[in-house]
């Protein structure tokens, strides 16, 4: 799919998602106006396409301070820097949905890899940093159906004694790499329906593994990974049944 076609494609759904949950958007502005900090959007710097930074919409789910509290951008199951609302918001991932709007400006299409922070992303090896940035980061994509539990798999870690970024940066981050590439090489546009409604099936369905949707996925080469996604979704990742499904 060219990438004049896949920018049309990314303004129209992202457009008709706008519409169509525009009501849910105020209610949910309305609530995080009224509870925890009172605040409403978290703006965070991300890099994008080329190398480029950008900032990144949220519905607010954290305290003020977390980025310069506790693992700072790396979170931890229960959490203590996490809201009431802001639970329930990571939960189901409402708070993503803001970056609808980085859809429509430009930052991000709806399937790509998965931005990081500058410090996350300068924890990718030399090689994949160069590659990944050469396409648009996503709202959705393969990186981000695996980890979708991404703060339990550090949790474990973290319960084994060993510090939460070491986990991220050992465990978790080049499997990611390794699966942004692997989306990278075989992007197109029955891939990309795919992942969306995988995604989909997955926000609706909590714990769910609609992976027969995105098959042939690499397996992970570390143990500790590999068992702890199979422990969240049955199934195997890889050639007919993918595991586990997140940032």
């Amino acid at each position: 799919m060219s990438g004049s076609l896949k920018r049309l494609l990314d303004v129209l759904v992202a457009s008709l998602a706008l519409a169509l949950l525009a009501i849910p958007f105020l209610l949910i502005m309305l609530v995080l106006r009224l509870t925890g900090e009172g605040k409403v959007w978290f703006l965070q710097q991300r890099v994008g396409h080329r190398g480029e930074p950008f900032h990144i919409f949220k519905f607010v789910t954290m305290r003020a301070d977390s980025e310069t509290t506790g693992n700072r951008d790396i979170t931890l199951r229960g959490d203590p820097r996490v809201l009431p609302v802001g639970r329930f918001l990571r939960m189901a991932k409402l708070n993503e949905l803001p970056q609808i709007l980085n859809v429509l400006r430009g930052d991000m299409s709806l399937v790509g890899w998965r931005p990081l922070v500058p410090r996350s992303f300068a924890d990718y090896p030399p090689e994949i940093q160069r590659r990944i940035v050469a396409m648009k980061p996503g709202v959705t994509g393969v990186g981000s159906l695996v980890f979708r539990d991404e703060e339990a798999i550090v949790s474990a870690g973290a319960a084994q004694g060993r510090q939460a970024r070491e986990v991220y940066r050992e465990e978790i981050l080049p499997f990611k790499g390794e699966l942004e590439l692997w989306y990278q090489e075989r992007r197109g546009f029955w891939l990309d329906l795919r992942v969306l409604l995988a995604t989909a099936v997955l926000v609706l369905v909590p714990g769910s593994s609609p992976w027969r949707l995105v098959p042939g996925l690499p397996e992970p080469q570390s143990p500790f990974l590999a068992r702890q996604l199979r422990r969240r979704t049955p199934g195997k990742v890889g050639a007919d049944s993918p595991t586990s499904p997140a940032d």
